[in-house]
């Protein structure tokens, strides 16, 4: 017996260290039928699901003999995990038909669920619970917190943060300020950096708010601060100074730090051929795109860097160069273009001029994909008040309407295309709607996520 534990304890560790061996240590745990107790059920569950196998484990658990309620919360952070939060649910109040209380964990863990959906109204259901059972240390109040932030109730999550008894450590803090930042409420954030200890989240929150508000003097002192902390080798910290210093109008300070970087993946890549393409320096953009076809190791482009380069192409009026990528995305890496990539290539035929292939890619994505319709009737509309061709215009405003008929912002644009078209009283008609209808264009912001 001694001998058969030792064996069982060793494959628990091996089982914790190597997940992606699940189905192999399912096979031996079975062998030996270890899969009686919960222990050894519940660590298998817990690797299946950092295997990315959720269905695995969910079927382990339904023929698991015997559950506790650490195998409960196991489930539960396996569904949260993968992003199941309905599952979550389901779990949860399995849990609560099963006799069991929920703990601390299934609470936290059912906050992250709720946080992930935006689901306000079970989210405060189960901050009552945590009120109920007294729980309020650091961990639940970061989730606590972390849920309102996402829901975008800012207030509750401050006033949250500002009355706990618990002390405030650095996870709570970033919580506070991350959600502030997510919430577009950067001067806050700001604030929030004098109270806190820095660390590598910290510091790339405060860049994004940087980013944001073009803050470059800010900026720089974040930069100063990462490098005496030894955080500059981070590559997620890398990326949002890259980003930071390219939004703030400095590409080569961007490019000097990306050249420096020990290890570059897609998202740094993509940040500096996105700070090229924001300043108009397509053939640069198009240079480091080659090259990162190049890299080594091997870094993929997705459909985020495509977008770059198409829109870096777009504005340095590379229309050849962007035909040519969108077609490379497709043939190459097998990346289907989405709505925003032909939107942006749609823009860049118009800008150029070029109405009849602009039209007829147009009308093709109209016939075959319906669900791409709205965004780029709207591109191709803009297209036509830039070449003044009034009469695929007016299709194009015709069917936006039909479509979309309560959007201002889609109003306010067929006004502006009538009115170009020197078309005084349809335009004066669709300003009238708005008013008529009580609609508000709402004021464009900044993306300051990365």
């Amino acid at each position: 017996m001694p001998h058969a534990a030792a064996s069982l304890s060793v494959l628990l560790r091996r089982l914790s260290s190597h997940p992606s061996n699940s189905p192999a240590f399912h096979a031996a745990l079975l062998k030996s039928s270890s899969l009686s107790s919960p222990i050894p059920a519940t660590a298998l569950l817990t690797a299946y699901a950092k295997a990315g196998l959720p269905g695995a484990a969910s079927r382990l658990f339904d023929e698991m003999p015997s559950r506790d309620a650490v195998a409960w919360n196991a489930l539960l952070a396996c569904q949260v995990r993968h992003a199941r939060p309905a599952a979550a649910a389901q779990a949860f109040r399995g849990m609560a038909a099963a006799g069991f209380a929920p703990t601390a964990t299934t609470l936290c863990t059912m906050l992250k669920a709720c946080a992930s959906s935006r689901a306000l109204r079970p989210g405060c259901q189960v901050h009552a619970r945590t009120v109920l059972a007294c729980h309020g240390d650091a961990i639940m109040t970061t989730a606590l917190v972390d849920l309102y932030m996402s829901c975008g109730r800012v207030e509750e999550a401050k006033k949250l943060f500002a009355h706990t008894d618990c002390p405030k450590d650095v996870a709570l803090y970033n919580a506070v300020l991350s959600g502030c930042v997510e919430n577009g409420q950067f001067h806050e954030a700001f604030l929030m950096l004098g109270g806190v200890g820095l660390n590598g989240i910290t510091l790339t929150c405060a860049l994004t708010a940087c980013s944001a508000t073009a803050n470059v003097a800010y900026g720089l002192q974040v930069h100063c601060k990462a490098l005496r902390l030894g955080f500059d080798y981070e590559t997620v910290l890398c990326n949002a100074l890259i980003d930071m210093y390219a939004k703030c109008g400095r590409t080569a300070g961007a490019r000097v730090l990306f050249d420096r970087m020990a290890g570059r993946n897609v998202v740094s890549w993509s940040s500096m051929i996105d700070g090229y393409s924001r300043h108009g320096l397509g053939k640069e953009a198009l240079d480091l795109f080659k090259r990162m076809e190049e890299a080594v190791p091997i870094v993929l482009p997705n459909a985020i860097t495509f977008l770059a380069v198409l829109s870096a192409c777009g504005h340095s009026g590379l229309v050849n160069e962007g035909r040519a990528m969108l077609h490379l995305m497709k043939s190459k890496y097998a990346i289907e273009p989405g709505p925003e990539h032909y939107t942006c290539f749609i823009d860049m035929l118009g800008r150029a001029g070029q109405m009849d292939e602009a039209w007829d890619l147009y009308c093709s994505l109209r016939a075959n994909r319906n669900e791409l319709y709205g965004a780029i009737s709207v591109a191709m509309l803009n297209a036509c008040i830039v070449n003044m061709d009034a009469v695929r215009g007016n299709t194009v405003a015709k069917l936006l309407v039909e479509v979309d008929p309560q959007n201002p912002r889609i109003l306010v644009l067929i006004s502006n295309f009538h009115a170009a078209a020197r078309r005084w009283s349809v335009s004066d008609e669709s300003r009238k709607v708005i008013m008529d209808k009580g609609l508000r264009k709402e004021a464009a912001i900044t993306d300051y996520r990365t």
